[in-house]
């Protein structure tokens, strides 16, 4: 990719970011990530990979608006339109947008080209290890729900059964298991390396937490029932 291209890709990128946890930063990791993970590969389009990398949240501003919407989908339709807008062949473009369209975690539509799945595993090991917890916790503040559940009888839940939203849920339903959604032997080895530090942190939480709630009840019932 010659740096007219990119810095015209980059630009619109740019103009798009406006999401903390999926920020220009989140994107430059993701593509470099990307990189790291297509020296093992044969046969990578770099040009398709890098565009689809820069380009591949975009749509996060259009689901923030509304909730039903898919940002994968929107982002692969708006990297379409704004490449054939600016030169670029249908061939590519359309690349660019499988790309984009498969790289979302929950979803149906799976990466199949080797560019779609090093993008899809670059941008999930963005959520693993202490910077996938660090993600998390900004998302969580941003949409104001909280790190956990307690019961009426002040039993911290651990994420695993939930439905109430909380930094516990998404540890369960996504963080946990993200380990096992890898592509490419590099990605696993990756990911691989950063897990050790998430289960570390989620269970000095938890512990923390329950602790506090146990012990801290117990002596709140005593010195009450002291004054009686």
């Amino acid at each position: 990719m010659d740096k007219r291209n990119y810095c015209l890709i980059e630009k619109y990128m740019l103009s798009c970011m406006e999401d903390s946890p999926h920020d220009k930063e989140h994107i430059y990791r993701v593509l470099y990530t990307a990189l790291e993970i297509a020296k093992e590969e044969t046969n990578v389009d770099y040009d398709v990979l890098i565009t689809a990398c820069l380009l591949h949240d975009i749509g996060r501003k259009e689901q923030y608006e509304d909730s039903s919407v898919c940002h994968a989908q929107v982002g692969g339709q708006k990297a379409f339109r704004f490449l054939q807008e600016h030169g670029f062949d249908n061939d590519f473009s359309e690349k660019v947008k499988q790309c984009i369209e498969t790289h979302r975690f929950r979803n149906n539509n799976p990466p199949h080209s080797i560019e779609a799945k090093i993008l899809f595993d670059a941008d999930k090991i963005d959520a693993t290890g202490a910077l996938g917890i660090a993600r998390t916790l900004m998302y969580k503040g941003i949409v104001a729900e909280p790190l956990y559940t307690v019961l009426p009888d002040g039993l911290v839940l651990n994420g695993e059964n939930d439905t109430a939203p909380s930094f516990f849920q998404e540890y369960k339903r996504k963080l946990e298991g993200i380990y096992s959604k890898f592509y490419t032997v590099r990605g696993k080895e990756i990911a691989r390396k950063r897990q050790q530090a998430a289960i570390d942190f989620y269970e000095s939480m938890y512990n923390e937490v329950s602790l506090s709630y146990q012990n801290g009840k117990k002596l709140l019932l005593q010195i009450m029932e002291s004054d009686d």
